[in-house]
């Protein structure tokens, strides 16, 4: 079965907290996602409203609720994980000496072996579909070729918006598929 993960973005949840929480628990019973990250990059209140993501996420037993790049606030929250960028694998073995599952971005192939050499338990691999500023598509062949390469569980992520994309990937050894648009 292919696992859900939904991204949030302050575009969609806002950065009210009484509307944010509202919205993803809105979101969460709709979408049934097995995974979920706070994102928002320039929330200067990023600590509060990561709080509020993870009490939402406590009333679903199933979510397993990670915080975006931030290893520490991730551990201080009790977080599930942490899901890294692409620039922090330095931070992989911090977040797994806290006990943190570990997510990381990766565009390349390389990137994916890296992350798995140096212990991440997922990676997100982008973008296999087109996505607004987020270069060329990297496409599902491209994805078998690196599920190929790897034992690292892959999150397929970029360009998912429809239900035709997940049945493509579904096609695949994906582990799952990571979203922000799709779970709006």
């Amino acid at each position: 079965m292919l696992q859900k993960y939904l991204i949030t973005s302050r575009e969609f949840y806002t950065d009210t907290p009484a509307v944010f929480r509202c919205i993803l628990h809105e979101q969460f019973v709709k979408h049934l996602p097995d995974y979920a990250l706070y994102r928002d990059k320039s929330n200067p209140n990023y600590h509060i409203q990561a709080q509020h993501f993870l009490e939402v996420c406590a009333q679903f037993e199933d979510i397993k609720a990670f915080i975006h790049s931030d290893v520490q606030l991730a551990f201080k929250l009790h977080a599930h994980g942490v899901h890294l960028t692409s620039t922090q694998f330095d931070e992989i073995s911090k977040a797994k000496e806290l006990g943190l599952k570990v997510i990381i971005s990766t565009h390349k192939k390389e990137e994916v072996l890296k992350a798995q050499t140096l212990g991440a338990d997922y990676v997100t691999y982008s973008p296999i579909f087109s996505t607004p500023n987020k270069g060329e598509p990297k496409g599902i062949e491209d994805l078998k070729e690196v599920l190929n390469l790897t034992d690292i569980k892959i999150f397929a992520l970029g360009g998912i918006v429809e239900d035709t994309q997940i049945k493509s990937i579904a096609k695949t050894d994906s582990f799952g598929f990571a979203s922000i648009r799709y779970f709006y």
